[in-house]
């Protein structure tokens, strides 16, 4: 079976990957172990966001009499992890309806490098086939990251994928790492009940973030009756029980011993590129991720790679992006696209955490754009005074910008606050096009919305504000 351009995995890079070079032309076969759309469609991004809303779902029923309505109503904890499954299965369909429609052969399999341009794929029943490609892009994705001293056992100490198909509520939890995997299960468990306690290694929670934005998320989560110890780490955990022990170590040395029925393991993913024959073909790697250019080729001529197992930031939209500028630039070299596909500029992808209130970011923090030597205007824009927040009852959080002092560009925008991630589109807009903060100050922003915050927060930074 010979193909142009086959593509291992099928996550938000894989599939988009092999459409994309469909629509140019080439005649494409994508190869899948498990299920089409990969851990984001299946147990990432879209069924931890149907938790997550069932979550918000509850918290208004909590609160229903603040809206002036009463209602009651208890979470039914299998029903909410089954709507959630329901959603990924729908989705996972929609991407196998859009390998029809872009004619792309589905190979179900374990895909193995054997030879450049040759891969062997074995299916679930050990039967083997090889299938021959021009191009390959490689998009494995990742996995949830083991520590040696927390090794999950699937039961007691589980990963982002136990999480969300637990067959019972736990009552307490211990959420290990405070990154979004980690913010969002735990928010999630808490508003149905759980008892949570985060444990973060770095002195701040969500440390990726704008350190305004986590001081902020941390008064909220607390608020929320979650327990956060940061400058902390699990030490060992015993399982012996009917529930967990964990010993954490305290920044001044001390350890104090945590008791939990789950821990969940919440330290970032690692890169699926072992086991795929890389070495077959002397693909070259670095610190666990596949070396490319900026055109996501490897050191091999043919062979591009995608998605988590490359560097830079694990997002699905990330990886999308890649995929389809792997399938243009192999496009270019077939003389089937006019032109290389613009390089991706890696400080302009935006970061989106899920948990409550949402987070939202892209570009420059306020420290590291301090550190870079730049003079800078900030200007931030708390919800508190906002209409529309204050109108749907969701005043939490603010919008902080950063500005060159000198030229005007736009240089960080941080949000943290109720349907942040619907607003932060806009500033990687803005910063893509150069737009300075005379001209977020000119473009006229609909009253009342949230979104206006960001026009709101910039008139700060110039100091013009009117609202404030």
């Amino acid at each position: 079976m010979a193909y142009d351009v086959i593509v291992l995995g099928s996550g938000p890079g894989g599939y988009p990957a092999a459409i994309r070079a469909s629509q140019l032309g080439f005649k494409v076969a994508i190869i899948e172990k498990e299920s089409l759309g990969g851990i984001c469609l299946n147990w990432g991004c879209i069924p931890t966001k149907a938790l997550l809303k069932s979550a918000q779902v509850n918290e208004y029923l909590k609160h229903s009499t603040d809206y002036g309505i009463t209602a009651t109503g208890e979470p039914d904890f299998g029903a909410v992890i089954k709507r959630s499954r329901g959603v990924a299965d729908k989705m996972s369909k929609g991407v196998n309806f859009l390998m029809r429609k872009n004619k792309i052969d589905v190979i179900m399999g374990y895909g193995t490098l054997k030879a450049k341009g040759q891969i062997e794929v074995t299916a679930a029943d050990g039967k083997k086939q090889t299938v021959e490609g021009k191009y390959l892009i490689i998009a494995t994705g990742g996995r949830s990251r083991e520590l040696p001293n927390l090794k999950q056992d699937g039961k007691k100490v589980i990963g982002y994928r136990e999480a969300m198909v637990l067959p019972t509520q736990p009552k307490s939890m211990i959420v290990v790492g405070s990154g979004a995997i980690g913010v969002e299960f735990g928010y999630f468990y808490n508003s149905l009940g759980t008892k949570v306690t985060i444990v973060e290694f770095l002195p701040r929670v969500v440390p990726v973030e704008d350190e305004e934005v986590s001081k902020e998320l941390e008064k909220q989560f607390k608020k929320q009756g979650i327990d956060i110890m940061t400058n902390a780490s699990v030490e060992s955990v015993d399982t012996s029980g009917a529930g967990v022990k964990a010993l954490v170590k305290k920044q001044d040395g001390s350890t104090v011993t945590l008791e939990a029925d789950i821990v969940l393991s919440a330290v970032g993913v690692v890169a699926n590129i072992e086991n795929i024959g890389l070495e077959a073909v002397g693909v070259k790697t670095d610190r666990g991720r596949i070396t490319v250019d900026k055109y996501l080729q490897t050191n091999v001529p043919g062979i591009y790679a995608i998605g988590d197992c490359t560097p830079n930031q694990a997002l699905a939209h990330k990886a999308s992006k890649e995929g389809i500028s792997a399938a243009e630039a192999i496009g270019y070299l077939e003389k089937k696209y006019a032109h290389q596909p613009e390089a991706i500029d890696y400080a302009n992808v935006p970061g989106c955490t899920y948990c409550s209130p949402e987070i939202a970011s892209v570009g420059y923090s306020e420290k590291a754009a301090k550190d870079a030597g730049l003079d800078i205007k900030v200007g931030k824009f708390p919800f508190m005074a906002s209409g529309k927040a204050s109108a749907a009852g969701t005043t939490e959080g603010f919008v902080k910008v950063i500005y060159d002092a000198k030229y005007g560009e736009l240089l960080g925008v941080h949000m943290i606050g109720h349907n942040v991630t619907e607003m932060i589109a806009e500033a990687v807009v803005a910063r893509k096009l150069e737009t300075t903060g005379h001209e977020i100050l000119n473009a006229i922003h609909p009253h009342p919305t949230m979104s206006e915050a960001f026009k709101e927060a910039t008139a700060v930074a110039y100091g013009e504000a009117t609202d404030i």
